[in-house]
């Protein structure tokens, strides 16, 4: 018997039973994808009942895959140190639909879910201050989507002339370069400085 046959079947019966779609195990660790408008409840029953307490939260996080018709993950980690079991939960959404805040649950969501909606887009409804958390005031886009462009769309410095801080559509300020990779030591037509040694031993 697994150790995670006594959770999934927690999981698929009673009150989650309507809010699970789908459940994996992978890398020992358990993942339940559940129903987008459940995942509040979801959260407090693994935190409340008796036999599952998974009362720490550990990390929320999102994940992107455009070609998907929602394209975004966002999963929670969850951990029960009464059971030393881990479990992720995962729910779906696009840019336009909101996730339930998981706050009221656990507290020490709320940075977490102002990353995912600074560099992902993703948008948490009941969040009492969903702002940028970790890019500039004035950021346009998302960094971590699959399609914000590696250079970014902007770039800053500090101007000497206005004294501020200036933005600037991105320059890149050479092309790009082809590098051979070989040692400076090497494939010379000249003998370098003591190589006549080296050659001579």
């Amino acid at each position: 018997m697994s150790q995670f046959d006594s959770l999934i079947s927690k999981l698929e019966s009673g009150s989650l039973a309507e809010a699970v779609i789908s459940h994996v195990i992978a890398y020992d660790e358990l993942t339940v994808l559940v129903k987008r408008d459940s995942v509040v409840s979801v959260l407090k029953t693994l935190r409340d009942d008796p036999d599952l307490r998974f009362v720490s939260f550990v990390d929320l996080t999102a994940l992107d895959r455009p070609s998907h018709e929602e394209r975004f993950e966002v999963v929670w980690h969850l951990l029960s140190p009464t059971n030393n079991n881990r479990i992720r939960i995962k729910v779906t959404t696009d840019e336009t639909t909101p996730v339930p805040s998981s706050i009221e649950v656990f507290p020490c969501a709320n940075w977490f879910e102002r990353e995912a909606y600074d560099m992902y887009g993703v948008l948490f409804a009941g969040h009492p201050d969903l702002r940028r958390i970790l890019t500039d005031y004035g950021f346009e886009g998302h960094p971590l989507r699959k399609d914000f462009p590696t250079t970014g769309f902007v770039e800053v410095r500090y101007d000497d002339e206005e004294k501020r801080v200036v933005y600037e559509p991105v320059k890149l300020a050479q092309e790009f370069r082809n590098f051979d990779f070989l040692s400076p030591w090497e494939g010379t037509d000249y003998v370098l400085p003591g190589d006549e040694k080296a050659k001579a031993s």
